[in-house]
């Protein structure tokens, strides 16, 4: 089997806390299913949290979610975008050693994800 990476973009986080099936199942899964692995990236979470306050403190609770952390690396590739959460994850989602594929971006408004280069896993039913 092969892993899935899964990174919650701000919109999933507040669909995550609004009872987005799609989206829980995603948890769910991620808490329960080797090979599932789900990240939250930190300036996803403030943004989230600014829309819908709590979201960050929910999110960061769950089980099965990992906290991606603003190093160093990841502030120089914000930097060079004209925004914080995206360009987060849009490094975050690149390929690695770890993670040869790279990550998908989960997300309940995909129109934020054209022309980025990410692969996209859209929420909505």
């Amino acid at each position: 089997m092969t892993d899935l990476h899964v990174i919650l973009d701000a919109t999933a986080m507040v669909a995550a806390g609004s009872g987005n099936v799609l989206a829980s199942r995603l948890i769910h899964r991620a808490h329960t299913v080797p090979g599932w692995f789900l990240y939250a990236p930190t300036c996803a979470l403030v943004e989230a949290d600014r829309t819908r306050p709590g979201t960050a403190e929910h999110i960061a609770a769950l089980p099965g979610i990992a906290v991606l952390d603003l190093d160093l690396p990841t502030a120089l590739a914000v930097a060079r975008d004209t925004t914080w959460a995206p360009a987060q994850i849009e490094y975050a989602a690149r390929p690695t050693p770890e993670r040869l594929d790279g990550s998908v971006v989960a997300t309940a408004d995909p129109e934020n994800w054209k022309g980025r280069a990410v692969r996209v896993l859209d929420l909505n039913p």
